[in-house]
């Protein structure tokens, strides 16, 4: 009989699921043929598939064909690659460029980036700095900078009344933060929010910082390019914040705009005083990363490198890259347009308005839920869409789902008796009378037809129960009752034994 010897990890506790990649698996496993995953910040193209930009397919074949060797990177990662990030950022003649005051090194993508430079400020602005993320920032920024030692806190930047920026609020807090704190700022596309300062608006934002003096500022840059379609026009706030004196630190990420999710190819560059304190800081670099991955891969970033220092590659990637932006702006427009035809009373200005992949709905987590359980939807809890899943063909049905959810359907009307062709009436069922019925079905598919059908012929709805009156309450979860049409007479009798109960 053989024994099994007890290990030492019986104490570890199970750690917390990831919520997106939860999410991912939980619409794996959906087997509906109408679901929508809305949740991880990857591009799909128009038919919903991931999409390898054809720029990059002919980098990579060059490449291949040139028959380069796999031997390690230095510490620092390909240099011909970080000459071409910075400058993709920065802008060919940026005098920090020409006076050699940028310290630059190859990262893991963005998240390696903000982990090394989390590494560098705790090490050289001391343990427990304090780090202010904009409140929401993306999820992983707070466990990166936790895990990095600093202590995380945050800036008013989200108006929930507007769904817009609060400005007076970010400047008020900007002004009041302690000494010596990191400020970190999206510098295009704000994820989770899609919401990006105005010129005018970075513009006080840059001088409220420059009027404290005693700030460290850290722009995160994931996505130049694919927000507006225009690189240059994406580095709007980064080129500002220099050319104003600001001494920033920046993280740049390629995933996103060259669709290299997997291949983890980012940048971390800090403007410093001159060119002596530069090599200091990219020597201390060093120092971080040697014993926290030696080196960086090179595949990926053979791959930007080829593409930006190719002319036509170069032009081809930015045609590329404004199709992706494009499409998005597209189904930004077409959702907001659904929403708007569906009669919904809310204003939906605010999915146009936003910018970048992702579409801060302003969905309540009850609100989401449901659209995960009855509709086979799958977005974050935050109500966050990622609109690189939307498409022509699952556009009008995410549109009629949110309506539904959002309880925006039942509205004081005319009544919808024999409104729909085929039909002979509309009935709301109520309470556990709804239950004997298969509620999630007519929530899941009459719902929706009738929605639909009805916003085509003009109408907005009213509950009318079996014995007369009407009905215009909010259903379980503050969500509409299910509705379900009544094709025979039997089917009619069959719910007025039901009402009789």
């Amino acid at each position: 009989v053989s024994s099994r010897a007890a290990t030492n990890w019986a104490s570890v506790p199970m750690g917390p699921a990831d919520p997106i990649l939860g999410l991912t698996q939980a619409f794996n496993e959906d087997t509906h043929p109408k679901k929508m995953s809305l949740g991880v910040g990857a591009y799909r193209d128009g038919t919903g598939k991931p999409y390898v930009l054809d720029s990059v397919r002919k980098a990579e074949a060059d490449i291949v064909s040139a028959g380069l060797n796999k031997e390690y990177l230095g510490i620092i990662g390909l240099p011909d690659f970080i000459s071409a990030s910075v400058r993709l950022m920065l802008g060919d003649n940026n005098p920090v460029l020409g006076q050699k005051r940028l310290a630059a090194v190859q990262t893991l993508s963005g998240t390696g980036g903000c982990r090394l430079v989390g590494e560098f400020y705790s090490r050289f602005l001391g343990t427990g700095t304090a780090l202010y993320l904009p409140n929401p920032s993306w999820a992983n920024h707070k466990n990166i900078f936790r895990d990095a030692g600093l202590s995380v806190k945050q800036y008013r930047y989200w108006d929930a009344s507007t769904c817009g920026l609060d400005l007076d609020g970010m400047l008020a807090d900007i002004a009041d933060m302690p000494a010596g704190s990191v400020v970190l700022l999206h510098a295009c596309a704000h994820n989770p929010t899609g919401v990006d300062p105005t010129v005018e608006q970075w513009e006080a934002i840059s001088k409220a910082c420059k009027a404290r003096g005693d700030l460290h500022l850290f722009f995160d840059a994931a996505y130049q390019g694919f927000a507006s379609g225009d690189p240059e026009r994406d580095a709007g706030a980064v080129r500002m914040f220099i050319e104003d004196g600001h001494p920033i630190a920046l993280c740049q990420s390629f995933a996103k705009n060259f669709g290299l999710y997997g291949e983890r190819v980012g940048c971390l560059s800090m403007v410093c005083t001159d060119d002596e304190e530069a090599k200091r800081v990219e020597s201390q670099l060093k120092v971080l990363i040697r014993p926290m991955y030696s080196n960086p891969p090179v595949h990926g970033a053979r791959l930007v490198s080829k593409i930006l220092k190719d002319q036509e590659l170069n032009k081809q990637w930015r045609a590329e890259c404004k199709g992706m932006a494009d499409r998005i702006i597209t189904m930004r427009t077409k959702l907001r347009g659904e929403l708007e035809r569906l009669g919904s009373s809310r204003s939906w200005a605010h999915v146009t308005d936003q910018i970048g992949m992702f579409c801060y709905s302003g969905l309540t987590e009850e609100q989401v839920l449901a659209l995960r359980k009855d509709y086979h939807i799958y977005i974050t809890n935050d109500g966050r869409i990622s609109m690189a899943g939307v498409s022509d063909d699952n556009v009008d049905y995410l549109a009629s789902s949110i309506v539904a959810v959002a309880a925006e359907a039942l509205t004081p009307c005319a009544s919808v008796r024999e409104a729909i062709p085929g039909r002979r009436a509309l009935r709301v069922l109520s309470g556990p009378r709804a239950t004997g019925y298969g509620e999630e079905t007519w929530l899941t598919e009459a719902w929706l037809t009738i929605i639909a059908e009805g916003a085509r012929l003009g109408l907005s709805y009213r509950g009318e129960p079996a014995g007369g009156g009407n009905y215009g309450g909010p259903g379980p979860a503050g969500r509409p009752w299910p509705v379900h049409a009544r094709d025979s007479d039997q089917q009619q009798q069959r719910e007025q034994a039901a009402d009789r109960t």
